[in-house]
């Protein structure tokens, strides 16, 4: 295995031409786990540089170490500028070509929310799985992918902000609700159509996923755009994405293009987690009872016939649409605790078991991720 001192003398800094031996920039580089580790320090190298030190890195070890299995982290001695002192940029263009998948900094695991279709509630099943994940104590980040209909800022109660930079021009991501979230939704005026083109749009999510300060975090979701086109293509393609988890409603025409979405990841080798039926039934306010106003277990039955899991069907209840609405998600209010959405939110995220290993035995899910 290559040594610390021998990889640092093989990485350049493209600001000054030197070697990171020379410099004594490589803090460590070693086995943990089933990775291998690469920490070096930082200060005075842009995003841009670092992008080309990173690629540096896996071309050194790709010989020797799957690319895969390699992680870069960063340190840092320099303290972040205020969030208040300078505006965060979007870059619109091209976003740079990817040899190999790369891991979010930081991030333990990636996990996609797709559907094969809009309309079927993906980015408020999303915004509750994050918060729901969040009460088993993970430290969860969202990111909104859907750059033409960005709709996270409103239901998480956040569409006044505008997302600042740090001093090394890495965006800093807002919170809200015990969380952290990026959407291009923070960067345009809710009225403003998106008229960008794909590949420009592909360097923005690029930027969301690598040029964000996400810090630690347990899970990223990635709320992906309905459909199988050239943006969720690229997006997991690029990107380590851990696992996907397909949303559909129980009737037939949203149950079959879930299915293309399913076979989407499938052909890109992203392990799916399982089926969350959406609108499963209406809770009558009056008597409690469940109608099924969009068919019944269309959902359960995909997820049967294609050998995947089924993690849940979600009702619906007037108090789901309302906090919506009103940016105070269903599993942000302690009062709807026990009530039946709060209740299969939960079951749902203890069913993906990704919680610190130590606090539990592994499961189904966790050997699919290979923990």
């Amino acid at each position: 295995m290559i040594e610390k001192n021998e990889l640092a003398k093989l990485i350049l800094n493209p600001q000054t031409g030197k070697s990171f031996f020379e410099e004594n920039r490589i803090l460590s580089a070693a086995t943990k786990d089933e990775f291998f580790v690469v920490e070096y320090q930082r200060d005075g190298i842009s995003s841009e540089q670092k992008r080309v030190i990173e690629t540096q890195i896996v071309e050194k070890l790709k010989n020797e170490i799957d690319p895969d299995k390699i992680i870069v982290k960063t340190v840092s001695n320099s303290q972040p500028t205020p969030a208040s002192s300078q505006p965060a940029q979007l870059k619109a263009g091209h976003g740079p070509g990817v040899a190999q998948k790369r891991k979010v900094a930081g991030v333990s695991k990636i996990i996609a929310v797709g559907s094969g279709k809009g309309g079927v509630g993906k980015s408020t099943v999303s915004v509750n799985l994050a918060l729901a994940l969040s009460r088993q104590g993970l430290k969860i980040g969202l990111l909104d992918a859907d750059v033409y209909g960005p709709s996270i800022p409103m239901l998480l109660g956040k569409r006044d902000v505008k997302p600042k930079a740090s001093e090394d021009k890495k965006i800093i991501p807002e919170e809200a609700h015990g969380i952290k979230f990026m959407s291009f939704g923070l960067f345009i005026k809710e009225e403003d159509p998106v008229i960008w083109r794909g590949p420009m749009l592909g360097g923005v999510l690029n930027q969301f996923l690598f040029d964000v300060d996400w810090g630690e975090l347990d899970v990223l979701l990635i709320d992906l755009p309905p459909g199988t086109g050239d943006m969720q293509l690229s997006m997991v393609q690029a990107t380590q994405i851990d696992g996907a988890i397909i949303v559909t409603t129980p009737q037939d025409v949203a149950v079959l293009d879930a299915q293309k979405g399913l076979k989407m990841f499938e052909q890109v080798k992203v392990p799916v987690l399982g089926v969350i039926e959406n609108m499963a039934s209406f809770i009558c306010d009056h008597c409690d009872t469940a109608h099924d106003i969009f068919g019944s277990k269309g959902g359960v039955k995909m997820a049967q016939n294609l050998g995947i899991k089924v993690l849940g069907s979600i009702p619906i209840e007037k108090e789901l649409r309302a906090g919506s609405d009103e940016g105070m998600p269903y599993m942000s209010q302690i009062g709807l605790e026990g009530r039946p959405v709060w209740r299969e939110f939960t079951v749902i995220a203890a069913s993906l078991n990704l919680a610190p290993t130590n606090q539990k035995p592994k499961g189904f899910i966790d050997r699919i991720l290979k923990r």
